[in-house]
C-alpha cells in the first residue's frame, strides 16, 4: 500500500543560493507524486513544527527532507509516527559544487529522486521484542570481574558471578603490591583486594559461584540460556548480557629459555618473585642464600619473536615496582633494570622518576640481553648498546624476567557458546577478545558479550577495575536496547533486523558463515537460515552475500538500493557527462565526503552518492544493476581493511573485495572493462583525499568512454 508522502525542501545554509529549490519542489509534486510539498529556510528551527503538524494532522506517513546530511540534526528530524529519509543537498551538493554548473542542479534533483524512491519502498520497522531478562552474567572473579559485578548490582541489576577458582581475586591475590595510583605516585601501594571481595560477597544482588565454570551459553541478548557446572551439578538460568573477565595467564615459559629460564639456576619470573614477596622472604631458589644483587630484565624487544605484544606497558611498571620494594626490603641491595623500551605513561612518569632517584637502582636500555651461569650460584647478565654506550657484564644473585601477559584463552575456554560458528569467542590477531579496538572498546564479535580486563588487553589493576565498571555499563546498555528491539553499537537505535524469504532460499548457508556476529543459525527442521535478531548488529553482510537476494531489512534491501539507482537520470549524447555511482560506507566514506563538503572542497558533479550500511552489505546484483542501467563506473568506497584498521562490522571491506572478482566476471561477460568497478579505501579522517579520489574515478570513466549499455535500457 502506498503511504502518504511529504517532501520538505530546505533553502537555508546557502542551498537556495546555489539551487533552484522551486524546481526541486516541482519535481517532488508533479513527477514523484508527493501529497505534501513545503519549502523553508528553517526546517531545523521553528519550521520543524510544519512537518510535525503534517504528520499529525495531514496523515503524512513518509517524510523526505532535502536539506543537510543525515548525520546531523537527527533528534530534530525524528517523527515517531512517520518514516524519515534525509536527502543530503547541503554538504554533498551545494557546499562542494559550483552554483553556476547546471550539473549541480541535476545532481540535487537525482538525489531527491533517489531519496523518494527509498522512502516509498521502505516499510516502518516492527521491533523484535521477545524477552527482557535483566540479569547479567560475569565470568571471572578477578579485579575486572569483581568491579563489573559490583557496578552492575549498584545499577539495579541482578548478577551471577562465576569463578573457576575456589576463591575470588584472580591473579591479584598473588601480588604483593601494586604501583602507585595516588599522589605523589612514588611508592608501591597496598592492593585493596580484601575490601573489594567483601563488598561483592555482601551485595544481595550478586550470586557468587566459586569453583565453577560456564559449561554452555546459547540464545541471544535479552535471553542467554546459561549452564554452569558446579561440583558436578549443572545449574541453568537466563541472563540478558554477559561480561567476560577471565583475566590473563603467564605466557609459555619456554619463551624465556633464551634468557636462562629453566636452564640457569636463580633465574625466575616476575610472578614468581611476587610469590616470594607474599611469603615474606626473597632468597636464592638454588640454595636459599641471601640476595644482594638482582637484575630485572624486561622481555619487551619488538625484534624478539618471544615478545608478547602490548604487554610492555605493564611489564615496565612492574619492573619499577619490584625494584623499589626489593630495595625497601634491604637498603644494601643493588637492583639493575634492563629494558629495550621503558613505558611509563601519564602520571606514572612520577613513579619512574622515583626509581631513577633511588641510588641503589640502576636503569639501562639494552638492545641485546643474555644470561649465563656464573660461579657459586651467581648469574652473569650481558647487556649490549647500553646507555653507557657499550657492552656491560654484571654478576648478580638473582635474575627476574618479565612475565608475559597472555589473555586467558577466550577462544577456547570461557563461555562454550552454542553457536553455529563455533564454541569459542572470536579474538583478534593478538588473542584478545576485542572486536574493534579503535571504535568500540569492550565489544566482542558476539553481541551482548563484553570483555573487560586483561582478556581484552594487557593492563594493570587500576585499569582493570575501570574496565570492569565500563563493561558493566555496556552490558546494561545492551539489555536496555534489546528490551526495545533495538540494535547496539554501531547502529544503536536501529529497530530493523534481517528477514529471510525462505521459500526462495537455496540453502547455501553463506549468510550463516559470513555474518560477523554469528547472528544466523540453521533451522534444523527446515534446513534454512534462522535469524537471532538481538545478536544482529544490522550491518547487512548477510544481505550482501546472498546469491538469491532473499535477505532484506524493512528499510534496507537490494530492491530498495536498486530502486534508488534506477531513479537517477543519465544524460544522453556523444558528449554526455560521465556518470559514476558511489556506494559509500556510512561509517567512514560517507562522513569523509561530508567533511569534504564542510571544508568546501570542490568535488565532481558527475557522481551520485548512495550511503550503504557497510560495504559488506553490497550485493553483486546491485552493482550489476548499476552497470546494466548505463552507469559509466561504480565506486565502492569503504574503510581500510587489514591489521592496522578495522571495519566497524569486522570485515565488511574484506568480504566485498572477494565479491569484486565475481562482479568483474559479470563485466567481462557484458564485454565491458573491469576497471569500471573500483574499490576505494578511505578513513573517516581522510576528507582531504576525497576530491582526488572522486576526480580520479570520474577521469577513469571519461577515459573508458560512455557505457555502451546506457542507450540499450529504457
Amino acid at each position: 500500500m502506498t503511504r502518504k508522502l511529504g517532501v520538505y525542501v530546505c533553502s537555508g545554509c546557502g542551498i537556495g543560493d546555489c539551487l533552484k529549490t522551486d524546481r526541486l519542489a516541482e519535481i517532488a509534486k508533479d513527477e514523484l507524486g508527493a501529497a505534501v510539498v513545503r519549502s523553508s529556510a528553517a526546517f531545523c528551527l521553528e519550521d520543524v513544527q510544519l512537518i510535525r503538524d503534517d504528520v499529525a494532522n495531514e496523515g503524512v506517513e513518509a517524510v523526505v527532507i532535502a536539506a543537510c546530511s543525515q548525520r546531523v540534526n537527527t533528534d530534530v528530524f525524528a517523527f515517531p509516527e512517520a518514516t524519515v529519509d534525509r536527502i543530503n543537498i547541503r554538504e554533498q551538493v551545494v557546499w562542494c559544487h559550483n552554483a553556476e554548473d547546471p550539473e549541480t542542479q541535476s545532481m540535487a534533483e537525482d538525489h531527491l529522486r533517489m531519496g523518494v524512491a527509498r522512502s516509498l519502498k521502505r516499510k516502518p520497522p516492527v521491533p523484535y521484542v521477545e524477552s527482557n531478562e535483566r540479569r547479567i552474567l560475569v565470568v571471572g572473579g578477578g579485579v575486572a570481574g569483581l568491579n563489573a559485578a559490583l557496578n552492575a548490582a549498584r545499577g539495579g541489576f541482578d548478577v551471577v558471578l562465576v569463578e573457576r577458582e575456589a576463591r575470588l581475586g584472580g591473579v591479584a591475590a598473588r601480588l604483593h603490591r601494586q604501583y602507585p595510583k595516588h599522589p605523589p605516585y612514588q611508592a608501591p601501594e597496598e592492593i585493596p583486594l580484601e575490601q573489594l571481595v567483601a563488598s561483592v560477597e555482601a551485595e544481595d544482588r550478586i550470586q557468587v559461584y566459586a569453583g565453577s565454570r560456564v559449561a554452555r551459553v546459547s540464545g541471544e541478548p535479552g535471553h542467554f540460556e546459561v549452564t554452569v557446572a558446579r561440583n558436578g551439578t549443572p545449574l541453568t538460568f537466563v541472563v540478558g548480557a554477559i561480561v567476560l573477565a577471565t583475566g590473563w595467564k603467564p605466557a609459555d615459559e619456554a619463551r624465556l629459555q633464551r634468557y636462562g629460564y629453566g636452564r640457569v639456576p636463580n633465574v625466575i619470573t616476575s610472578l614468581e618473585l611476587e610469590d616470594m614477596m607474599m611469603k615474606g622472604a626473597v632468597r636464592r631458589p638454588s640454595d636459599g642464600g641471601a640476595i644482594k644483587t638482582i637484575a630485572l630484565i624486561n622481555v619487551d624487544d619488538a625484534t624478539d619473536e618471544q615478545q608478547i605484544p602490548y604487554s610492555g606497558n605493564v611489564e615496565s611498571l612492574v619492573a619499577l615496582k619490584q625494584a623499589l620494594y626489593l630495595r625497601a626490603g634491604d637498603p644494601d641491595r643493588q637492583v639493575y633494570v634492563a629494558y629495550r623500551y621503558m613505558h611509563a605513561p601519564g602520571l606514572n612518569e612520577y613513579f619512574y622518576k622515583s626509581a631513577q632517584q633511588d641510588e641503589g637502582i640502576f636503569l639501562t636500555r639494552a638492545t641485546d640481553r643474555s644470561v649465563s651461569r656464573g660461579e657459586d650460584g651467581r648469574v652473569f647478565v650481558d647487556l649490549d648498546s647500553t646507555l653507557l654506550g657499550g657492552r656491560l657484564k654484571i654478576a648478580v644473585d638473582l635474575v627476574v624476567l618479565g612475565t608475559g601477559m597472555e589473555p586467558a584463552a577466550p577462544e577456547t575456554d570461557g563461555l562454550n557458546l552454542a553457536y553455529l560458528q563455533g564454541e569459542g569467542l572470536p579474538v583478534n590477531r593478538f588473542g584478545y577478545a576485542d572486536s574493534n579496538f579503535i571504535c568500540f572498546p569492550y565489544e566482542t564479535r558476539r553481541t551482548g558479550i563484553y570483555s573487560a580486563g586483561c582478556v581484552r588487553k594487557a593492563m594493570d589493576l587500576a585499569e582493570s577495575a575501570r574496565d570492569g565498571a565500563a563493561a558493566a555499563l555496556k552490558a546494561i546498555q545492551c539489555i536496555e536496547q534489546s528490551s526495545a528491539g533495538s540494535a547496539v553499537h554501531p547502529r544503536v537505535g536501529d529497530l530493523t533486523y534481517p528477514e529471510i524469504l525462505t521459500r526462495h532460499c537455496t540453502q547455501c548457508w553463506r549468510c550463516t558463515q559470513e555474518c560477523p556476529f554469528g547472528a544466523i543459525e540453521v533451522d534444523q527442521a527446515t534446513r534454512t537460515p534462522r535469524v537471532n535478531p538481538n545478536r544482529c548488529r544490522r550491518c547487512g553482510t548477510c544481505m550482501g552475500c546472498c546469491p538469491m537476494q532473499v535477505i532484506s531489512f524493512a528499510d534496507y534491501s537490494v530492491d530498495i538500493l536498486s530502486s534508488m539507482v534506477r531513479a537517477s537520470t543519465l544524460p544522453e549524447g556523444d558528449d554526455a557527462a560521465p556518470r559514476v555511482l558511489v556506494l559509500a560506507c556510512e561509517n567512514d566514506a560517507y562522513p569523509a565526503i561530508d567533511m569534504a563538503g564542510v571544508n568546501r572542497a570542490a568535488l565532481p558533479s558527475s557522481v551520485r552518492i548512495v550511503p550503504v550500511r557497510c560495504l559488506g552489505s553490497v550485493n553483486r546484483a546491485l552493482v550489476a544493476d548499476a552497470v546494466i542501467m548505463g552507469y559509466d563506473a561504480v565506486a565502492l568506497m569503504g574503510c581500510r581493511s587489514g591489521e592496522d584498521y578495522q571495519c566497524h562490522f569486522i570485515h565488511g571491506s574484506e568480504v566485498l573485495q572477494t565479491r569484486i572478482a565475481n562482479i568483474r566476471e559479470v563485466l567481462d561477460r557484458l564485454a565491458l572493462e573491469s576497471e569500471r568497478v573500483q574499490f576505494l579505501e578511505v578513513q573517516i579522517s581522510e576528507a582531504d583525499r576525497i576530491p582526488e579520489m572522486l576526480n580520479a574515478i570520474v577521469e577513469k570513466a571519461r577515459a573508458l568512454g560512455t557505457s555502451p549499455l546506457r542507450y540499450t535500457v529504457e
